[in-house]
């Protein structure tokens, strides 16, 4: 599947009218595309900002979600996350909000090697371990994130049969297994919701930034733990997993088998949307690979 048409084309021209209108001290720094997403367009913004626009309706509920609770998980986490340092307010000119944030150096973790994760598996786990506290009743509900597992087993199911996924009926197994985990019956924790590598922004091979919080929600912290699939190798995967392993409460055995569920969910997803986004197919790709070879398939 190609990536969605717009709603609404984002270009540097509406950019600008935008800073423009609503934040003109900003509006006459250089601007380069750096992004144009399923949802977002991103610009840099001179040397230090980043302007993130919506193209789809879909994706304008979730820029508000950041917009109002990023600046609560940022008193959370050590990292920087995309922490909006202006909100653009809907008006005449775009029906939606928008954000300035801070621009972050580095690269993301989906264009580096997998096996050179090491270092990003001890910091990736502690920001997990911050993220996943309780959150408030008002957080922003998520139909496809945090929610059981066996909720996502028609969409998994449909995925299987497509023809896009490979070795479906070993994959269809590891689902099955996980399926068979009891749900998670703790409090809804903070989750990312949508934390794989390409969300992840690394520097000197550690962490510098979680960013595309769009997903946002509380629920099973499982979903998050998928990373361990779909962002390191067999030796990440156990630094990663190792660095949480004092916390038995959150991080059980039934967390991590839903979690291998969960990697299973967001590998077959990204393979059957991949469309004209290579770096999303090899993250999949990666992702059941790393659940066969644990599973001796």
């Amino acid at each position: 599947m190609d990536t969605p048409a717009a709603d609404i084309e984002v270009d540097e021209g509406l950019v600008r009218e935008l800073l423009a209108d609503q934040h003109p001290d900003l509006a006459d720094l250089p601007l380069r595309l750096v992004a144009n997403g399923w949802d977002n367009v991103i610009y840099r913004l001179g040397l230090d900002y980043a302007v993130r626009v919506p193209r789809r309706t879909i994706a304008a509920q979730l820029v508000e979600h950041e917009n109002t609770w990023l600046p609560l998980i940022g008193t959370l986490v050590h990292v920087d996350i995309p922490l909006p340092v202006r909100v653009g307010l809907p008006s005449r000119i775009f029906p939606w909000q928008w954000s300035v944030t801070r621009w972050v150096d580095g690269e993301l973790a989906a264009d580096t090697p997998f096996d050179e994760h090491g270092t990003l598996a001890v910091e990736l786990a502690r920001f997990v371990r911050e993220l996943h506290v309780a959150a408030p009743p008002e957080a922003p509900a998520n139909p496809v994130r945090g929610v059981p597992l066996e909720t996502r087993a028609d969409a998994v199911a449909s995925r299987l049969a497509s023809g896009r996924v490979p070795n479906a009926p070993a994959i269809a197994a590891a689902w099955e297994s996980a399926l068979g985990t009891p749900r998670w019956e703790g409090p809804p924790l903070w989750i990312h919701g949508d934390l794989h590598p390409a969300n992840i922004i690394v520097r000197d091979g550690g962490l510098a930034a979680v960013i595309d919080f769009g997903d946002l929600t509380a629920g099973d912290p499982a979903t998050d733990l998928a990373t361990a699939w779909l962002t390191f190798d067999a030796d990440g995967r156990r630094t990663f997993i190792r660095e949480l392993a004092d916390d038995a409460t959150a991080y059980d055995d039934a967390t991590w088998s839903r979690a291998r569920g969960w990697a299973v969910t967001m590998a077959t997803a990204l393979l059957a949307n991949s469309g004209d986004a290579p770096a999303m197919r090899r993250i999949g790709l990666h992702a059941l690979e790393q659940v066969l070879e644990e599973a001796g398939a």
